[in-house]
């Protein structure tokens, strides 16, 4: 009777041991690396193209484990790709496209790997294709420094930051700057400044703020910036 039960126990605990081993034969599968962040190299940035059809280039992206690479290139007429004009996935790092003339375009790439693991997009580049008997170009967008989009600042003033650029490099920049609790913004809180900064102050607590820059140059041309957001806490 004492040696069934011990062959019994003994079967049971078999049985437990193959129950748990088994399965775990197998290597776990290793971890996808996305490819490198392409960066562009041409048009280089803030270019005016003579031509409008327009060969865009950038650096090869790197994958850690070999796999086969995609690009994906977007260009826009504004630099939040809002208005995306040419979505395109590339095999190799050069392209194609044609664009109207006269017009300000922002581009930016990404790389794509075989398993779908995408890289970050490139920095964003500005192009501006040359019209017909142009004597003036208009400034860029201008683009957001600082807050960041939608942040919250836990203070009752802030500094609005910038960057701006005309492909007439000669020319001279000055910025009006409007700012209030509405969407868009009218309330005009600095005008015809030539910094790429400007401090405000006593600003409402637990407020979403609007604010916009307008971008002019010292021949009439001006362009009208985004609406940018924040929150004071």
């Amino acid at each position: 009777m004492m040696k069934n039960i011990l062959y019994k126990t003994s079967l049971a605990l078999c049985s437990l041991l193959i129950s748990c081993g088994g399965g775990g034969d197998g290597a776990p599968e290793s971890k996808n690396t996305a490819p490198s962040v392409p960066v562009l190299s041409s048009p280089t940035n803030n270019n005016l193209c003579i031509d409008n059809s327009i060969s865009f280039q950038w650096n090869v992206s790197t994958d850690t484990e070999k796999n086969p690479i995609v690009y994906q290139i977007q260009v826009a007429t504004d630099n939040q790709f809002t208005q995306i004009v040419k979505t395109a996935e590339v095999s190799s790092n050069t392209t194609t496209v044609g664009l109207d003339k006269g017009k300000a375009y922002y581009w930016r790439v990404k790389a794509i790997d075989s398993k779908n693991s995408s890289s970050n997009y490139s920095a964003t580049y500005s192009l501006y294709t040359e019209g017909v008997a142009l004597s003036n170009h208009l400034p860029f967008l201008p683009q957001l420094v600082s807050p960041d989009l939608s942040a919250t600042i836990f203070s009752t003033s802030a500094t609005l930051k910038w960057t701006a650029s005309d492909t007439d490099v000669a020319d001279l920049l000055s910025y009006d700057v409007y700012l209030d609790v509405n969407n868009p913004p009218t309330s005009k809180v600095a005008s015809s400044i030539t910094t790429t900064a400007l401090d405000v102050n006593s600003l409402q607590t637990s407020k979403v703020y609007y604010w916009k820059v307008v971008v002019k140059d010292n021949k009439g041309g001006e362009t009208i910036g985004q609406v940018w957001s924040f929150k004071s806490n």
